[in-house]
């Protein structure tokens, strides 16, 4: 080995070991309790914020069940010996973050990470992972960036849009962890992996993160608008697509509309295809999901619509969608 590799190694080892003793003091082993105090589950998470506000995995503080463990409790355990009772914020189960809050801060503060932006994030560049794999507090491990713009389905079948995909090392109890870059700014939530292939994990973007975050502190959950439809992706037939101009090569059919639904109330109907909203194509069934985000909620919304013999917009009021349970 030359003297440059040597040098360019001996580069990567302080970028790694810098990144990770200025954010490992934000990174901690969370720990989730049942109603008898007995352990239901553990994962990772980090502070975001200087008042202990934690970001961490929706699966995890709901130990990996479907809905918040009744009579459970949370614990944050830190690398310099301290371990806080954290008290629940909110969850959104269809990205896989949760947000917990750390009590008794008085103790000492604690500096949170920094959350950088993952739309800056190239393949290729240095990825470092910090969490609790298999009960080891306080792990590091590094790698790169291996891909972007990945999609991952969640438990509750929705689509994880953008998910990065790494291959530092990362195993059950890293959920919830920090995914840094180079500058230790945070650029991803660590949340899978997959069982049977080796160096293949993914962390939903901090993008994501950074939009879900402000909803669970305000209402505890990611709020998301409603039409009442449900539907399929199909291909469209390419004369349509040449004779419309459209920009893309599926669309969403509508299959079964809820009476009193937004949906219905437009005159929407089963058999249509829905092309755009509010001029975003509509090219799936997920796309269409990821669409009603928190601001349409309560706006008028146009959508344009296909159906045997006409192509018009129809108008209608985004609804809340209701939570599927309180937690």
């Amino acid at each position: 080995m030359g003297s440059r590799d040597l040098t360019l190694l001996d580069a990567y080892s302080r970028t790694v070991t810098e990144v990770a003793e200025r954010v490992g003091p934000s990174v901690a082993a969370v720990q989730v309790q049942d109603r008898q105090g007995k352990p239901a589950g553990s994962g990772s998470g980090f502070l975001f914020t200087p008042d202990g506000y934690l970001l961490t995995n929706s699966h995890v503080v709901r130990a990996g069940g479907p809905r918040r463990p009744e009579g459970a409790s949370w614990h944050a355990s830190f690398s310099d010996g301290r371990r806080f009772a954290a008290r629940w914020v909110g969850d959104d189960p269809h990205s896989d973050l949760a947000v917990l809050q750390v009590d008794g801060m008085s103790q000492g503060a604690l500096v949170p990470a920094v959350l950088g932006r993952s739309a800056d994030v190239r393949r290729g560049e240095i990825a470092i992972a910090i969490g609790n794999p298999l009960g080891f507090d306080h792990t590091v491990t590094a790698g790169i960036v291996s891909a972007l713009g990945r999609s991952m389905r969640a438990s509750t079948g929705r689509l994880i849009p953008d998910v990065i995909q790494t291959d530092a090392a990362l195993n059950p109890g890293n959920s919830g962890g920090p995914l840094l870059d180079a500058r230790g700014e945070v650029i991803g939530v660590n949340t899978a992996i997959i069982p049977q292939a080796q160096a293949i994990c993914f962390a939903v973007a901090v993008d994501i993160a950074s939009m879900v975050i402000p909803e669970l502190l305000r209402h505890g959950r990611m709020r998301r608008g409603y039409l009442g439809v449900g539907g399929s992706t199909i291909p469209l037939d390419r004369r349509i697509v040449v004779a419309l101009g459209l920009q893309q090569a599926r669309a969403v059919r509508v299959l079964s509309v809820e009476p009193g639904s937004p949906a219905d109330r437009a005159g929407l109907r089963p058999g249509d295809l829905l092309l755009d909203l509010d001029g975003q194509p509509m090219a799936s069934v997920d796309a269409l999901y990821q669409a009603l985000h928190p601001e349409r909620i309560g706006r008028d919304c146009s959508l344009s619509v296909l159906r045997p013999g006409s192509s018009a917009p129809l108008v209608l009021t985004v609804r809340p969608l209701e939570a599927p349970d309180a937690g």
